[in-house]
């Protein structure tokens, strides 16, 4: 086994490319502290921005869990990216509610969501580069444009448009991302542009597009990764992959009998992060980091989901934060 020594940072190796981030936890900053702080030079966090976590109540904001964050990175000389100020998922009821539990009114929603960012997006003001302003508001369903959603239904469509203005009114030199997951499947990916276009169209303050990266060892394939860059960057934002994970596990592949991934898994993923990274690499001029959501084998968010039971292996350090195979076809691609 390579000793640490050997191991290169792998942050370094891409410093002329982009940065390389992973999602954290109060719990990682801790169990991963060595493998984040050795290869990583940005953070998010994984759930501990999101409204239901800073806001659960009216009036009431929790800052500690995501205060420890920002000083652990901040610490650890890491840029740190903001995640999320508007989604239809982890948002407490109240939000949506009167006191009489019925539905809000429109003005009411958005002066909630205006204090919200204003309180959030200020309080990290020079210390969070960008945020993932709205995130997941595109419908799968190929007939549906926008996902139904309180805030849809609660506001109308300008609610996108009214959280990136709340944002960069609170913190003008933020990166401002629009984020979401099958970002490379070509019916969602121009439902995607359609959006960031009407924005454009109304001089909405966007600045990029977040590709979640959520994908595993058959898709997307090399070409619909490679055509949604494409598409995104003719748009003349900025993209970043926000949440990139590679599963172990082809989406029919219902197993849960595993205790450790099989060989062909791992050879299969590490196949597909060189294949995936090397495409990065040719596009570093629009790319400007790529987040892992995690950042060893021993935590994910893919444990359990969508399988129940099921362990997962994603990343290009096991469980026990040592390289994989995957880590060593992206961290010495020049050999």
């Amino acid at each position: 086994m390579s000793q640490p020594s050997t191991i290169p940072a792998l942050h370094s190796v891409y410093k002329e490319f982009f940065d390389i981030g992973a999602a954290i936890n109060l719990k990682t900053i801790e169990t991963q502290k060595d493998v984040l702080t050795t290869h990583y030079n940005s953070l998010t966090a994984e759930n501990d921005m999101k409204f239901e976590r800073i806001h659960p109540s009216e009036g009431v904001y929790t800052f500690e869990a995501a205060d420890k964050i920002a000083d652990f990175a901040a610490a650890n000389g890491m840029k740190l990216r903001g995640h999320t100020l508007v989604w239809h998922n982890q948002t407490p009821d109240w939000v949506f509610e009167g006191t009489d539990g019925a539905p809000v009114d429109r003005e009411t929603l958005l002066a909630r969501m205006k204090s919200h960012i204003e309180t959030v997006v200020g309080r990290y003001k020079g210390i969070i580069y960008g945020w993932d302003v709205v995130n997941e508001v595109i419908e799968d369903k190929s007939d549906v444009w926008l996902r139904e959603s309180k805030w849809l239904n609660l506001v109308g469509e300008d609610f996108i448009a009214k959280a990136f203005e709340f944002a960069h009114a609170a913190d003008p030199k933020a990166v401002l991302f629009y984020n979401d997951y099958n970002e490379c499947n070509p019916e969602k990916r121009d439902k995607i542009i359609r959006l960031v276009q009407s924005l454009q169209n109304k001089d909405v303050p966007i600045h990029g597009i977040g590709l979640q990266g959520h994908w595993n060892l058959n898709g997307p394939s090399l070409a619909e990764i490679r055509e949604a860059i494409e598409r995104y960057a003719a748009l003349g934002l900025k993209l970043q992959v926000t949440e990139l994970d590679i599963s172990v596990f082809d989406y029919e592949d219902k197993r849960t009998d595993l205790t450790e991934p099989t060989a062909e898994m791992l050879e299969r993923q590490a196949e597909r992060y060189e294949q995936i990274f090397g495409l990065f690499r040719e596009y570093k001029d629009v790319l400007t980091a790529v987040t892992f959501w995690g950042a060893a084998d021993d935590y994910t968010w893919l444990d359990h989901f969508p399988v129940r039971g099921r362990k997962n292996w994603p990343f290009v350090f096991d469980a026990k934060h040592e390289p994989k195979a995957s880590f060593w076809k992206i961290a010495n691609w020049q050999k």
